[in-house]
């Protein structure tokens, strides 16, 4: 079960798509952020969400918000995925110990062996704002993300 509105965010220190770590810490007090977790790279819905997003960095990427996008993934598959789709944010890679994040936020699908499609708006203080998690087939709305950034 995904963790619920109102709970301090897990911290989450994980490598992105250019082998650096980055830490969901080093953004409170400064930023909210959008942590999104989804199954796989390369594969159609994921693609279709993650160029969404892409299309509309200025939103999701400025002075008060950070996006960062996080599946099961190794760092290596994140790099050239993101290379080949001009995804410019951090692609965090929660490959090695298997998941560890995305069990911390009640997300992972341990049948399948990856992150389902949970979104989770954690505001400046670390404090998840709002939450949504979708099954794997299942694409999310941005503009319900873009809602819910509007009311921190």
């Amino acid at each position: 079960m995904a963790i619920e509105v109102g709970t301090k965010a897990p911290d989450v220190e994980l490598k992105n798509q250019h082998g650096e770590l980055v830490r969901l810490s080093d953004f409170r007090g400064e930023k909210a952020v959008v942590l999104l977790f989804y199954p796989f790279a390369f594969t159609g819905v994921c693609t279709g969400e993650l160029c969404a997003l892409r299309d509309e960095l200025p939103k999701f990427v400025n002075d008060d918000v950070q996006l960062l996008a996080v599946s099961n993934d190794s760092p290596f598959s994140l790099r050239v995925f993101a290379e080949q789709e001009g995804l410019e944010y951090p692609l965090l890679s929660d490959f090695w110990p298997h998941g560890e994040v995305s069990r911390a936020y009640g997300v992972f699908d341990e049948e399948k062996g990856c992150a389902v499609r949970g979104t989770f708006i954690i505001d400046k203080d670390g404090v998840v704002r709002w939450t949504v998690v979708n099954g794997l087939p299942d694409a999310r709305d941005l503009n319900d993300y873009l809602t819910a950034l509007g009311s921190l």
